[in-house]
């Protein structure tokens, strides 16, 4: 039998009519700016599926909004999202999008700078409030958000994933789940883990030359 947690039950704690289009959404745009990283100046949404049809009655434009702007899905700024980020200087499209055979509550999110290149980041609402980011410029990934992660690119060489495991051990921290993905001479990985971290590992994966990208997600309740 299997066991379901209290917000498979229940439902998230959120603000809006729809735990897919509100809650799910919300929590779309605050993982995704969380892997981006801060100094973003404008964001193209391309809303797919149902996410397309009905963003402005189900509130999914809003609360993809104030996602990357850091709201969390109870957080009643959601209903003014628009005027908020306008007044931060962020400016923000919505745009209808075919993205191909993915879950219909899709969003491929587009993160511009001033001083550095686009990201793009693509996930999906799944229900109930949770999601699956699915595509982090361009490289295929699977990722819940449910749990304290890091996510890196690196040169791809022989010894990577043993020194970043041994890491992990040094350090005590439990690895859940880990995937990399690979695509030509770099790679993409996926560490979850079972409790909490210290962010200070970050500090120690950063002293591998090989690594050119690295951010650590941090799962609150709110998330």
């Amino acid at each position: 039998m299997k066991d379901f947690s209290l917000l498979e039950i229940l439902g998230p704690i959120m603000i809006g009519p729809s735990s897919s289009h509100t809650a799910g959404a919300a929590r779309l745009g605050r993982i995704a700016a969380t892997i981006v990283g801060n100094g973003f100046k404008s964001v193209d949404f391309e809303l797919h599926g149902s996410f397309a049809k009905t963003h402005s009655g189900h509130g999914t434009d809003k609360a993809l909004l104030a996602g990357v702007m850091g709201f969390s899905p109870a957080d009643e700024r959601i209903r003014d999202s628009f005027n908020i980020a306008r007044e931060k200087g962020l400016n923000f499209k919505f745009i209808e999008a075919d993205l191909g055979f993915v879950h219909p509550n899709t969003v491929k999110m587009t993160f511009h700078f001033e001083d550095r290149p686009d990201f793009v980041v693509q996930g999906s609402s799944i229900g109930g409030g949770n999601i699956l980011i699915t595509n982090i410029n361009g490289t295929e990934i699977e990722f819940r958000g449910e749990r304290p992660t890091i996510i890196a690119k690196y040169i791809d060489k022989k010894g990577i994933i043993s020194r970043v495991t041994s890491l992990f051990a040094v350090s005590g921290f439990n690895i859940a789940n880990m995937n990399v993905v690979r695509n030509g001479r770099t790679a993409t990985l996926i560490c979850e883990f079972d409790g909490d971290i210290d962010s200070s590992i970050i500090d120690d994966l950063n002293r591998i030359d090989e690594f050119t990208f690295i951010t650590f997600i941090e799962i609150g309740e709110n998330n």
